[in-house]
Protein backbone atom coordinates (compact mmCIF):
# COMPACT_ATOMS: atom_id res chain seq x y z
CA UNK A 1 0.00 0.00 0.00
CA UNK A 2 2.73 2.21 0.27
CA UNK A 3 4.35 1.74 -2.97
CA UNK A 4 0.85 2.84 -4.15
CA UNK A 5 0.68 6.28 -2.20
CA UNK A 6 4.50 6.94 -3.18
CA UNK A 7 3.37 6.84 -6.75
CA UNK A 8 0.64 9.21 -6.18
CA UNK A 9 2.43 11.50 -3.83
CA UNK A 10 4.99 11.62 -7.09
CA UNK A 11 2.79 12.19 -9.82
CA UNK A 12 1.21 14.96 -7.78
CA UNK A 13 4.64 16.63 -7.52
CA UNK A 14 4.71 15.75 -11.32
CA UNK A 15 1.51 17.97 -12.05
CA UNK A 16 2.80 20.64 -9.30
CA UNK A 17 6.29 21.03 -10.63
CA UNK A 18 4.52 21.02 -14.26
CA UNK A 19 2.23 23.90 -13.52
CA UNK A 20 4.67 25.92 -12.07
CA UNK A 21 6.56 25.27 -15.19
CA UNK A 22 3.82 26.23 -17.11
CA UNK A 23 2.66 29.30 -14.80
CA UNK A 24 6.42 30.37 -14.96
CA UNK A 25 7.09 30.33 -18.91
CA UNK A 26 3.71 32.36 -19.27
CA UNK A 27 4.86 34.83 -16.73
CA UNK A 28 7.78 35.36 -18.65
CA UNK A 29 6.39 35.67 -22.13
CA UNK A 30 3.80 38.21 -20.74
CA UNK A 31 6.71 39.78 -19.30
CA UNK A 32 9.07 40.23 -22.46
CA UNK A 33 5.81 40.81 -24.28
CA UNK A 34 4.46 43.70 -22.39
CA UNK A 35 9.00 44.87 -22.50
CA UNK A 36 8.66 44.72 -26.09
CA UNK A 37 4.81 46.84 -26.39
CA UNK A 38 6.47 49.44 -23.74
CA UNK A 39 9.50 50.03 -25.94
CA UNK A 40 7.74 49.82 -29.18
CA UNK A 41 5.39 53.01 -27.49
CA UNK A 42 8.83 54.53 -26.23
CA UNK A 43 9.89 54.45 -29.22
CA UNK A 44 6.70 56.62 -30.83
CA UNK A 45 6.59 58.98 -28.38
CA UNK A 46 10.39 59.56 -28.92
CA UNK A 47 9.15 60.92 -32.81
CA UNK A 48 6.60 62.34 -31.49
CA UNK A 49 8.75 64.35 -29.18
CA UNK A 50 11.29 64.74 -32.06
CA UNK A 51 8.71 66.56 -33.89
CA UNK A 52 7.52 68.94 -31.76
CA UNK A 53 11.06 69.61 -30.92
CA UNK A 54 11.54 70.41 -34.80
CA UNK A 55 8.49 72.88 -35.03
CA UNK A 56 9.40 74.66 -31.36
CA UNK A 57 12.59 75.27 -33.18
CA UNK A 58 11.05 76.57 -36.38
CA UNK A 59 8.83 78.92 -34.10
CA UNK A 60 11.87 80.25 -32.13
CA UNK A 61 13.46 81.11 -35.14
CA UNK A 62 10.42 83.30 -36.23
CA UNK A 63 10.10 85.01 -32.68
CA UNK A 64 13.91 85.55 -32.75
CA UNK A 65 13.45 87.37 -36.40
CA UNK A 66 10.01 89.43 -35.11
CA UNK A 67 12.46 90.50 -32.09
CA UNK A 68 15.11 91.45 -34.09
CA UNK A 69 12.82 93.50 -36.83
CA UNK A 70 10.70 95.04 -33.58
CA UNK A 71 14.06 95.86 -31.97
CA UNK A 72 15.31 97.80 -35.47
CA UNK A 73 12.20 99.82 -35.62
CA UNK A 74 12.50 100.83 -31.55
CA UNK A 75 16.53 101.67 -32.91
CA UNK A 76 14.69 103.90 -35.88
CA UNK A 77 12.43 105.61 -33.19
CA UNK A 78 14.45 106.33 -30.99
CA UNK A 79 17.02 107.63 -33.35
CA UNK A 80 14.44 109.98 -34.61
CA UNK A 81 13.40 111.17 -31.16
CA UNK A 82 17.44 111.80 -30.04
CA UNK A 83 17.63 113.69 -33.70
CA UNK A 84 14.07 115.58 -33.17
CA UNK A 85 15.37 116.23 -29.24
CA UNK A 86 18.92 117.59 -30.24
CA UNK A 87 17.70 119.72 -32.76
CA UNK A 88 15.06 121.26 -30.24
CA UNK A 89 17.79 121.54 -27.81
CA UNK A 90 19.95 123.99 -29.50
Amino acid sequence: MSSTGATLANEMDAVVWTALAILAAMSLGTLFSLGARIDALAAKTDARFDHVDTRFDGLVGRMDARFDHMEERFDAVAARLDAHLDRHAN
